[in-house]
């Protein structure tokens, strides 16, 4: 299993347990995931770390002084 954290900007758009699917973004040194359609985006990661899945489950929806952030944990 893998983690990953994506920033979400309001809350209530995703909960835990549910299944999301995610999109892979290129840069020209790294890729980054957005939860379709447009609910949040993870940081950056060098190829070398790139997701094998497209489809993760909400495990945690965390709330502190920058935001929310989502949980979610992929079957890698």
């Amino acid at each position: 299993m893998r983690e990953m954290e994506f920033k979400m900007e309001r809350e209530g758009l995703v909960e835990p347990g549910q299944t999301v699917h995610v999109t892979e973004g290129l840069l020209p040194s790294a890729c980054y995931y957005t939860i379709v359609p447009a609910v949040a985006m993870s940081g950056n990661f060098p190829f070398s770390e790139r997701l094998t899945s497209t489809e993760g489950v909400v495990k945690d929806i965390v709330e502190n002084e920058k935001g929310f952030y989502v949980v979610v944990e992929f079957d890698e």
